[in-house]
């Protein structure tokens, strides 16, 4: 047992060497939430929260502009309202 913590491991993800890329995955943001939630109250909790998009970083009050839902039952829902605006691309990063 002993040889195996001395094995060194590799990351299972090589890491970019390029600039960090601004903003945090919508994950990471609704997952601070608890749902449902009513649009107004997310905005209120998140909406200066920057996420990143295909076109680039967005808060999450430029985007709550462009969905007409009031209330989000679900993540999943509000996730998939969100990717309606921004996409559902890759992100890019200063390498690209």
């Amino acid at each position: 047992m002993a040889d195996d913590e001395e094995e060194e491991t590799e990351p299972a993800v090589e890491l970019g060497s390029g600039d960090a890329v601004e903003g945090a995955p919508l994950a990471r943001v609704t997952s601070r939430l608890t749902w449902p939630i009513q649009k107004s109250r997310l905005e209120a909790l998140e909406g200066e929260s920057t996420i990143r998009t295909p076109e680039g970083p967005k808060t999450i009050s430029e985007v709550l502009e462009s969905i007409d839902i009031t209330y989000f039952e679900k993540r999943q829902e509000f996730e998939n309202a969100v990717r309606d605006v921004v996409g559902r691309g890759a992100v890019p990063t200063a390498d690209e």
